[in-house]
């Protein structure tokens, strides 16, 4: 199958017809003669490794009349990979960490430890939650050794969905996820929806450095958004996942990878599409493939094959090739960050007695949209890549120009407003770009309008492109920030502070 490019796909007034690709900005196109060069980083199965267990699914903790309690134990520990024992970084242990399943209006308490060598702290990707004090902060910093305890309180309208946590100090971030530190967010829905059985996927992506631990980054690594050899599925190679015959389940799928992006699609197998990120549409779409920017989440349905009685198919979950641009210099500064091959995520496996077709799913509530509703501020972000003395080998990478200080503050708003940014890129690169604590509302796409009310909080910008988005500043006063998820970028730089603040408009920057 060919490379997919970014103007490869329809308009956004295409969603909901079969083969629509839905993209971390909510479409996804490029340009048209794409080349790529080959630096072997495409992950096919390492030699020694072996693949096809059942898909696991991580433990579980939920709350219980409105309260979550938990311990999370941040260390490194032994990890079945394959078939071969890789000393990762963990979550009590796991990898994936525990999902932590919850309900609008929930009151979450976590006690983080930190077994790291490093400082760390925690961040709940997505949540519409306080970024103050003990809540949703990037600023805190846990020391080795040392514990920490969270306190989040969810609104009582907060979204359902899936969202995901991992750590957040600033110049470890990247090197922290690559080691094996997430795990999944699951808000449910106030009504469940009729599905056989529900599966949270999170994947990840690891280099193993054949020695027993994880591949650290070389510049170049770093640079360009480094890509794991080894591509995970709730921490296994290539699972199995059984479904009978026209049996329909809900895939809560999670990219966690730091730099890759995943262009999913199954064949011979029905999805739909029910939202992305935090956002969900009216009725399910009809989808062909899915383009996951890293840090981007797919809710979505999945309907087998009908069969004979007695047969037995199969079809693999594929990331398909995405070509996220090069930094340029001929190629001499790490080339091509394209996937070249596709990757077998998992394989899905059609048996059994064929199940009744499921009902169908209630509508829901309809988006807000702020397309229609009066701006408070108009801003410009202008995510850059240049030679300089940055973080990255030699390079730099700046929003408006500046490289990431925590003690500077890099725009100011007024809560109960609603801003509209421009996200513009000048480098050869994607750049997913993160806010945190609010979502956004992509408007459109290198001048592309938005045909529907689409809401994420990572929003692709792509290479030499633009999106514009808004932002409705309804609540939580307080300071935190904004970044590419490319991991590796906001490690050096690419990162800016964002304080909302109560009483008159500021100026827009």
């Amino acid at each position: 199958m060919k490379p997919l490019s970014r103007r490869a796909a329809l308009t956004l007034g295409g969603l909901g017809v079969a083969g629509t690709v839905i993209g971390g900005a909510g479409l996804l196109w490029s340009r048209q003669t794409d080349t790529f060069v080959d630096h072997g980083e495409t992950s096919g199965l390492l030699p020694g490794y072996v693949d096809g267990e059942s898909l696991r699914q991580p433990p579980e903790l939920g709350s219980t009349d409105g309260l979550l309690e938990v311990n999370l134990d941040a260390a490194p520990g032994s990890a079945e990979i394959g078939g071969r024992t890789v000393t990762v970084l963990a979550y009590n242990e796991g990898l994936p960490g525990p999902t932590l399943r919850l309900r609008p209006g929930d009151r979450v308490r976590v006690r983080l430890r930190n077994g790291l060598d490093d400082p760390t702290n925690l961040h709940v990707h997505g949540l519409h939650v306080s970024p103050e004090g003990n809540s949703d902060n990037p600023f805190v910093m846990i020391e080795p050794g040392a514990t920490f305890d969270y306190d989040y309180r969810l609104p009582p309208d907060h979204p359902p969905g899936l969202f995901w946590y991992h750590p957040h100090h600033h110049g470890l971030v990247a090197d922290q996820i690559f080691g094996g530190l997430y795990g999944a967010i699951v808000i449910d829905d106030v009504e469940p929806l009729p599905v056989a059985r529900e599966r949270v996927l999170v994947i990840s992506d690891i280099t193993p450095d054949g020695a027993g631990g994880v591949a650290s980054a070389s510049p170049a690594e770093r640079m360009r958004g480094r890509e794991g050899r080894l591509v995970l599925v709730n921490g296994q190679l290539k699972p199995n996942i059984g479904i009978r015959p026209g049996e329909r389940e809900r895939w809560r799928i999670v990219n966690a990878c730091v730099s890759r992006y995943l262009r999913l699609g199954l064949d011979g197998q029905g999805m739909q599409l029910l939202g992305l990120d935090s956002g969900r549409f009216e009725v399910p779409r009809d989808v062909e493939e899915v383009l996951l920017a890293p840090g981007n989440r797919a809710d979505l349905l999945v309907t087998a094959a009908t069969i004979d009685t007695g047969s037995t198919t199969s079809s693999p979950l594929r990331a398909l090739p995405y070509n996220r641009g090069s930094v340029g210099m001929g190629g001499m500064m790490g080339g091509s960050t394209l996937s070249t091959q596709a990757v077998d995520l998992a394989t899905v496996t059609v048996s059994g007695e064929p199940e009744p077709a499921a009902s169908a799913v209630p509508r829901q509530p309809a988006p807000r949209d702020l397309r229609g509703v009066a701006v408070t501020a108009r801003r410009k972000l202008a995510f850059a890549m240049g030679m300089g003395m940055g973080g990255g080998g030699g390079m730099s990478f700046t929003i408006n120009g500046e490289t990431f200080d925590g003690d500077r503050v890099d725009t100011t708003v007024q809560t109960g407003s609603v801003e509209e940014w421009l996200l513009t890129n000048s480098s050869m690169m994607d750049h997913p770009v993160h806010l945190h604590v609010w979502p956004m509302q992509l408007i459109e796409e290198n001048g592309r309008a938005a045909q529907t009310a689409q809401w994420q909080d990572v929003v692709n910008v792509p290479a030499g492109g633009t999106a514009r988005v808004r932002i409705a500043f309804d609540d939580f006063p307080g300071r935190t920030v904004y970044h590419c998820h490319i991991l590796d970028h906001e490690d050096v730089g690419m990162m800016g502070v964002i304080e909302a603040r109560g009483g008159a408009a500021p100026g827009a920057g």
